[in-house]
């Protein structure tokens, strides 16, 4: 047995042996990655962003000769049953097992919306994620995820995605958590800590800074200050790494202030390694090294791409080995980069490899990927899991009392209108297998139960005669369908009126990657449809399912009642009819606001005063039609009793506890989300008006109460002064004030406390979350 093989040994005596085992030749392949694409689709749909460029260069077996550091998508590539998935990945391994030194692959795949593979469980959208700030709950989900990559040899999954909105127009604005860094923090360490509970890596996207491109659009540079990217860009990743102990980061493909991502050392070593503690890998997003000759130009050869990246910290090029292999062993050679650099990143690698088993003298490549064991991807279990979170992630945006929840006594006939009204392909994100992969194969079946909306309400609801009319397409200015659509409707007691997104990639759809939007104006003529449906004099539901916030103002005013959804999912048609027909109340809270108009683009809600509107400064009013944070319930909420420990003095390295009763004051059960906001009056910075510092998630009975208590450290009013990047924070002494309610703009208690005592300077030790 080679003594990296030893389980008895120590990991650094195993690393340190191996990797003086090695030749050059294996060590680069330990940096490398293949992506097998045998036998792919003709269909034109892509899959990664010019996609053409990143093909395998070598075949099958020159590309792991000596070894190879990552299988890429062995299931999210093509439809394959689990146990052809299998079979295949067995056969890659055996292979690898066979070289000199027998070091198997890192298999890695997507799992955006859950294991991105023909025939898995589509769970919601990371947007709703964020949307039920529950945090157990989408724990719990990364945890069956990861069970179900584990199950099949997948080893790194490439989720979750922490980059916080900035612009509601960007395309991937589905994948994120929102546009609060603290709330996406909390939700995608849950997610690490689910799916790493099961021995499967997870990937911290996109390091840092994609979603705040110039103009919202995809890959475009960014041009922030430091103070945003360290205050509002970096924290969830801190957050992941110093709380997760996530395994694995991958860059983002965009440029800060013209220095790439993929090429910056102070990025991908100082703040990650040095100041945070990371000791995972780092991967590049699919071509991303290749990018900095061809996209950033600040390479002359694959080679300068090569030297950039690995002196950066890039550890691994995906999604197949062209800059880490030939060119930059030319870059050793000619001493432009040192061996020491090399042996760096595939120490790394070695030790990842080591902690998943890989290394391990009993390792097998049949008892990794468990064949012969049966598996259910799509088990009753993770339906039940993807119908809560989707159930959860509901909004009810407004209602009237009357219209919601749906009564067949009172509306014994409805109109279904709208193209999201029977197509369940609008509850699945750009990501999901069905939306990412299957374009490639027209016709080819989903490979899981899906049942639209219509087909959910009709069983949920028998008693309601439902009349569907499409009205028109998603995209597209076809206005033939809108008078059948308005006839249905004059004729019904009430309309349900269903509108939003197709998530595609590329282009292939309204929503998702390379999907940005020129404006937040509804998609193709799905605006002139609810106007014409509102024309009738029909009662109104507005329900949208999208992948962004779209301007509701106008039209949403005139409706009964509206609902926002953001992709829920394989059930989403279920959950929607449990919330609509009552028997589930709506318990969502917005993650991103919602604006009242298509043009004027508000700002998230994190800004200080003149990023609000102010009369007489602008003529642009960027007030949100509904705030972030915002979602009503069928019953209602009273917030009374506030307390406040120690006399509201507290020291700037001490403890806010902070504390009040919420009680339920309606006829039936419902869910509250309790959120904690605070205001730093006077800074040495302009500093936002509000930013959430805690939330709990509350289920009550009617009539019953409970109080919530909140414990927030000094440390989390913490910001940064200056530019220089070191990770330093100032938590000043003065006055803080707090705010508790049930959204950023329905505050029911106010108080200050006053921090005492010097200012303090914080880094990397500082506390970064509530108790």
């Amino acid at each position: 047995m080679n003594p990296w093989n030893d389980t008895s040994l120590c990991a650094d005596e195993r690393v340190r042996t191996l990797l003086a085992a090695m030749t050059r030749a294996e060590k680069l392949a330990q940096l490398g990655s293949y992506w097998t694409k045998a036998n792919v689709g003709s269909g034109d749909a892509r899959v990664a962003p010019i996609e053409e460029a990143l093909a395998a260069r070598a075949s099958e077996s020159t590309a792991i000769a000596h070894g190879i550091g990552h299988l890429t998508r062995p299931y999210g590539t093509r439809p394959l049953a689990p146990e052809e998935g299998r079979a295949e990945l067995v056969r890659l391994q055996r292979l690898l097992t066979a070289t000199r030194l027998g070091i198997p692959a890192i298999a890695h795949d997507e799992c955006l919306t859950g294991f991105a593979a023909f025939g898995a469980t589509v769970y919601p959208t990371p947007l709703a994620w964020a949307a039920t700030f529950d945090t157990a709950l989408v724990e719990q989900m990364g945890a069956a995820i990861g069970r179900d990559m584990a199950s099949v040899g997948v080893h790194q999954g490439l989720a979750p995605v922490l980059d916080v909105v900035r612009d509601y127009r960007w395309g991937r604005v589905e994948e994120t958590l929102g546009e609060d860094p603290y709330l996406t923090g909390l939700i995608g360490t849950a997610y690490v800590r689910g799916m790493q509970s099961q021995g499967v890596v997870a990937t911290l996207k996109h390091f840092a800074g994609h979603a705040a491109s110039r103009g919202a659009r995809n890959h475009a540079p960014v041009s922030i200050g430091a103070r945003e990217m360290a205050d509002v860009i970096l924290p969830p990743f801190e957050m992941a790494v110093r709380d997760g102990a996530v395994g694995s980061v991958m860059n983002t493909y965009t440029d800060q202030d013209g220095v790439p991502a993929c090429a910056d050392e102070s990025l991908l070593t100082t703040v990650l390694r040095d100041q945070w503690g990371f000791d995972g890998t780092v991967v590049s997003d699919y071509g991303s090294i290749a990018f900095l000759q061809t996209m950033h130009r600040v390479a002359a050869t694959e080679g300068d791409a090569a030297r950039l990246a690995l002196t950066a910290g890039m550890d691994v090029e995906l999604p197949n080995t062209r800059c880490y292999g030939d060119p930059l062993a030319q870059q050793l050679d000619d001493g432009q980069v040192a061996p020491e650099l090399l042996d760096r990143a595939v120490e790394r690698v070695l030790r990842q490899k080591l902690r998943l088993g890989l290394l391990d003298a009993d390792y097998s490549p049949e008892a990794d990927a468990g064949l012969g064991t049966p598996v259910d991807l799509d088990s009753p279990a993770n339906r039940t899991l993807a119908r809560t979170l989707a159930e959860r992630s509901v909004v009810l945006l407004a209602n009237d009392g009357a219209a919601l929840p749906l009564d067949a006594a009172r509306t014994p006939a409805v109109a279904l209108i709208g193209p999201g009204a029977d197509d369940s392909g609008t509850f699945l994100g750009c990501y999901s297998f069905p939306n990412h992969v299957l374009p490639k194969y027209p016709g080819h079946p989903a490979g899981l139960a899906l049942p639209s909306l219509r087909e959910a309400l009709t069983a949920e609801l028998p008693g309601i005669t439902f009349t569907y009319e499409q009205g028109c397409t998603v995209n597209g200015e076809d206005r033939s369908g809108l008078p059948a659509a308005a006839r249905a409707a004059a004729a019904a007691d009430l309309a349900l009126v269903v509108v939003g997104d197709r998530s595609g990639m590329f282009g292939n759809g309204t929503s998702g990657e390379g999907c940005d939007a020129p404006n937040l104006q509804l998609p193709g003529v799905q605006a002139q449809l609810v106007e014409d449906v509102l024309a009738t004099g029909t009662p109104v539901v507005l329900l949208v399912i999208s992948g962004r916030p779209y301007a509701l103002g106008g039209p949403a005013e005139r409706c009964a009642a509206v609902v926002q959804t953001f992709m829920p999912g394989e059930e989403g048609g279920p959950a929607l009819a449990r919330v609509l027909s009552g028997q589930v109340c709506p318990s969502g809270k917005l993650p991103v606001q919602i604006p009242a108009t298509p043009d004027s683009n508000p700002g998230t809600y994190l800004t200080p005063p003149l990023g609000r509107y102010s009369e007489g400064i602008s003529v642009l009013d960027n007030t949100p039609l509904y705030p972030f944070g915002h979602g009503l319930s069928y019953t209602t909420f009273a917030y009374e009793d506030l307390r406040i420990a120690d006399g509201g003095r507290v020291p700037t390295d001490g403890f806010i506890e902070v504390s009040c009763l919420v009680r339920n004051t309606g006829r039936r059960a419902g869910r509250e989300t309790v959120q904690l906001y605070y205001d730093d009056p006077v800074a040495q910075v302009a500093r936002p008006v509000q930013q959430l510092a805690a939330f709990d998630v509350l289920d009550l009975e009617p009539g019953a109460q409970a109080r919530v208590t909140f414990t927030v450290h000094a440390d989390q009013t913490s910001y940064t002064k200056d530019s220089s990047g070191d990770g330093r924070r100032l938590v000043d002494p003065g006055i803080i004030r707090l705010m508790l309610g049930s959204s950023s703009a329905d505050i029911r208690l106010r108080a200050d406390v006053e921090l005492t005592g010097p200012q303090r300077v914080v880094g990397a030790d500082r506390h970064l979350r509530h108790s």
